[in-house]
């Protein structure tokens, strides 16, 4: 897969999970793994990020994959095209990824059809959907109310990505007041159909710590169920070797784990551990699901490892985990979440 261009390679991934190919791995297969976070029940804590599987084509194959839940999108209101290609690249020699993607997506309906669709015709495990206002929309607010609006009634969760760095509107909500404006509006829309799938907000790496902890009160104000920390970044670390390091996008996988880490220790410190976070950035093994675990993170989500280690990843990382909770005493992963804050 790696001889082809990499969005070629992503493309063939998706086509064979949705075909039927790959693992078929259970997903409840460590008991101990268990646990319940923001209103659900995930049978393990391992999942594979937002961006891969963007049209929600692949549900069942990623599902096979062994984690325990589902995360689709990006996905905007009205289908995107995106940036032009070439729009991702491999770091091989750094075990990283640059993307410039810009939300590219099928649109609201075609993507919320098909998880309709999935969900009458098997059983399911927690699915979110990640959400993305239009890179040429006039009012992106308006855009997430819309999502909201649409997805509330189809799934468990929905997460309000306000950052994403390769469209317009992908971080005009990393701006306390906008963010707390929006919160409030989404918060309405989704009591006004009904449903009550959690609300999740995902976070950038690129904000100083006074901007972070002022986004975390605006978040925990608002009664967001949960944080993912965090989204790829801009920032260059010296130590890149690879030739495609300077390409323009979001940088994510290896480089990444160290800066993500240390974001979420903040987080779980500012919010006493009273909010369920969602680890991403950089995991390319069980010991580094474990770093987050360890530092906060109930949940984790991985893409950038994949490439590199193969779809044999998560149930590796299930596997790890497993024993690294039973060498360090542990008799359940609830009783890991941010231990290294307890020590």
């Amino acid at each position: 897969m790696r001889l082809l261009p990499a969005e070629t390679g992503h493309g063939l991934a998706l086509r064979g999970l949705s075909g039927g190919f790959g693992p078929r791995e259970r997903n409840d297969d460590f008991p101990e793994l268990a646990q319940s976070a923001f209103g659900l029940d995930f049978a393990n804590p391992v999942s594979v990020s937002a961006g891969f599987d963007k049209n929600a084509v692949a549900i069942a194959g990623v599902k096979r994959l062994g984690g325990g839940f589902v995360e689709v999108g990006g996905v905007t209101p009205r289908p995107q095209s995106g940036n032009p290609r070439p729009r991702l690249f491999r770091l091989a020699a750094d075990d990283a990824a640059i993307n410039r993607m810009g939300f590219n997506n099928d649109g609201a309906d075609a993507v919320c059809a098909r998880i309709r669709e999935h969900r009458s015709n098997t059983g399911t495990l927690p699915l979110g959907v990640n959400l993305a206002a239009n890179a040429d929309s006039s009012d992106p607010a308006a855009d997430f109310i819309h999502l909201v609006t649409t997805f509330a009634p189809a799934c468990d969760y929905l997460t309000i990505d306000v950052s994403c760095p390769n469209t317009a509107n992908g971080q005009v909500f990393l701006e306390p007041r906008a963010l707390e404006d929006l919160l409030t509006r989404l918060n309405a829309a989704r009591d006004a159909t009904g449903a009550r799938p959690a609300m999740v907000a995902k976070l950038a790496p690129d904000v100083t710590d006074t901007h972070l902890e002022e986004l975390i009160g605006i978040i925990t104000a608002a009664d967001i169920d949960a944080i993912t920390l965090c989204n790829t970044t801009t920032e260059r670390p010296e130590s890149l070797g690879s030739p495609n390091a300077g390409e323009r996008g979001g940088l994510s996988g290896a480089p990444l784990f160290e800066t993500a880490n240390e974001m979420l220790r903040k987080v779980y410190a500012q919010t006493g551990g009273d909010v369920p976070l969602i680890g991403v950035g950089g995991i390319m093994s069980g010991r580094d699901a474990y770093t987050k675990i360890r530092a906060g993170a109930c949940l984790v989500q991985v893409y950038t490892g994949l490439v590199y280690q193969g779809p044999g990843l998560i149930q590796q990382i299930k596997r790890d985990l497993a024993g690294l909770l039973q060498q360090d005493g542990f008799a359940s992963l609830s009783e890991a979440v941010g231990s290294e804050h307890r020590t």
